[in-house]
């Protein structure tokens, strides 16, 4: 006769995931208070002359089975949270915490109810749609030498690819405070990161004061989607490649994630030249 598989105390009821969330916030707040990181606190609005890495994307994504109303509060979100992150300068050692940098996401701060991703797949909640913001960021820090020291990932397929694929388009997963994303700049020299919205899309900006001896690139391969049992699923493995600008020489290639998404959005939107059995 199978194990009876225990349920978790957060996944009794609803009051029961409250206090467990509530539980985890209190204890990210006392480790950051007792730790030893110091955290970047300092914005500047004149840019330092340097980039380092760019990216940008359409914010409000179309397409069936794609819920506008979630989507177009999703913009409203992350236009109130890039402002917060928007000209922050990480000096040297220190470490740059979303959530401490954005702060708690309130209806009285203006946010609203955006999609959230869950195990149950996508539903309506405060703040949703700041994970597309922290991937943004995630994407900047990986083309440069900075140090990600906190990562956490959901599905790399929320929706239909727009245009190329960009690999890891998606999959960086926040929730306040204790999921955060967190990266240190272990350079001799001061970054600064910019983010904001233009034209209906998210703009980033990693800068410096001076240009690093290294390119960075994003390598996908054997990218595929696979039916399993009743579900689809993105599969891949992104590869972050290291190159010497002086050279041109390859020297570090190191695998990021064996990417294994399930596909949030509608499967008959699958390119039929991407589905593998």
């Amino acid at each position: 006769m199978p194990t009876k598989k225990k349920r978790n105390f957060c996944d009794i009821n609803p009051f029961c995931y409250a206090v467990s969330m509530k539980k985890n916030i209190l204890k990210r707040k006392a480790t950051d208070l007792f730790g030893k990181d110091k955290f970047a606190k300092g914005k500047s609005a004149e840019k330092l002359p340097n980039v380092v890495s760019e990216h940008s994307s359409v914010i409000i994504k179309k397409g069936k089975g794609i819920d506008i109303t979630l989507q177009e509060n999703k913009a409203v979100n992350i236009k109130i949270a890039s402002a917060e992150i928007n000209g922050t300068v990480i000096h040297p050692g220190e470490v740059f915490s979303f959530w401490r940098t954005v702060g708690d996401a309130t209806k009285r701060k203006g946010y609203k109810d955006g999609r959230v991703i869950t195990k149950d797949g996508i539903k309506p909640g405060m703040g949703g749609g700041l994970c597309n913001l922290g991937n943004t960021v995630n994407l900047l820090v990986l083309h440069s030498p900075l140090e990600i020291v906190e990562l956490h990932k959901h599905s790399d397929a929320l929706a239909p690819d727009e245009g190329k694929r960009v690999p890891f388009s998606a999959g960086t997963s926040i929730c306040y405070n204790y999921i955060d994303y967190r990266f240190r700049n272990n350079t001799d020299q001061d970054v600064q990161l910019l983010v904001w919205c233009e034209n209906g899309r998210l703009c980033g900006e990693l800068r410096s004061r001076t240009e690093f001896p290294y390119s960075y690139e994003l390598v996908e391969e054997d990218h595929h989607f696979r039916k399993e049992g009743d579900s689809y699923y993105r599969v891949s493995k992104i590869y972050r490649q290291v190159t010497e600008k002086a050279t041109g020489n390859i020297i570090a290639k190191e695998l990021i994630w064996d990417n294994h998404s399930l596909v949030m959005f509608d499967p008959e939107l699958i390119p039929g030249e991407l589905l593998r059995e």
